[in-house]
């Protein structure tokens, strides 16, 4: 049985995954909030509160406008870290033009108390997330890993039958193409996906019937 529960909730116009992942104690942390008002703002409070979770950080996979837009209000009513990939720094910054470009609204993001990098690791209770550098689809996503729980929060490298956009300021197709099949794919089979749109996958799924990189 699994030590780890992981909440989805699906957010904002671009219906984005926002991940809350807590261990038996009840230590959680936040990914990727996309929640883009106060409706869903508090949807995503309640169910902390209801849990009894203890929020200790913040998480980014990467930095587009559709996985930060909560940050502002998770930092402001949880006072925790917020960490993000080091090379987000650009993407982050533009998320005000294009927010205004969309006619969203945005309450600016913080910046990150710390920039990590692949050398880096993200604890929750006494379990520890690796951190898989695969850029590509943005320009220095991080997909969290736990081994012993076999979980990989993907961001948007890897979807159930697709990959992440690469047209987007940052994006390298190659790249993305590369880091998928040189680092994702070399997870074990049984590693369950949760990425930043649509269901959940598998390594042994994708590697089979991934239409843009098979094993």
């Amino acid at each position: 049985m699994n030590e780890i529960n992981i909440k989805k909730f699906t957010f904002n116009d671009f219906q984005e995954n926002t991940y809350v992942l807590n261990d038996t104690e009840g230590n959680a942390i936040i990914v990727d909030p996309g929640c883009s008002n106060s409706a869903e703002d508090k949807t995503l409070f309640d169910y902390v509160k209801k849990e009894s979770l203890q929020i200790h950080l913040l998480f980014n996979t990467h930095c587009h406008i559709d996985h930060v837009l909560g940050n502002y209000s998770i930092v402001k009513n949880f006072s925790v870290p917020f960490l993000a990939p080091k090379g987000e720094e650009a993407t982050l910054e533009s998320c005000k033009v294009i927010a205004n470009m969309y006619g969203m609204y945005y309450n600016e993001s913080p910046k990150p108390d710390k920039w990590l990098t692949d050398q880096d690791s993200i604890k929750l209770g006494n379990h520890t997330f690796k951190l898989i550098s695969c850029p590509g689809h943005s320009p220095a996503s991080l997909v969290l890993y736990i081994p012993e729980e076999s979980i990989a929060i993907g961001g948007d490298v890897l979807f159930r039958d697709s990959i992440g956009r690469t047209d987007l300021p940052g994006g390298n197709h190659q790249a993305l193409l590369n880091n998928i099949k040189n680092k994702i794919y070399t997870l074990p089979e049984d590693t369950i996906v949760y990425p930043g749109h649509g269901p959940e996958t598998t390594i042994g799924y994708e590697k089979k019937n991934n239409p843009f990189v098979r094993e």
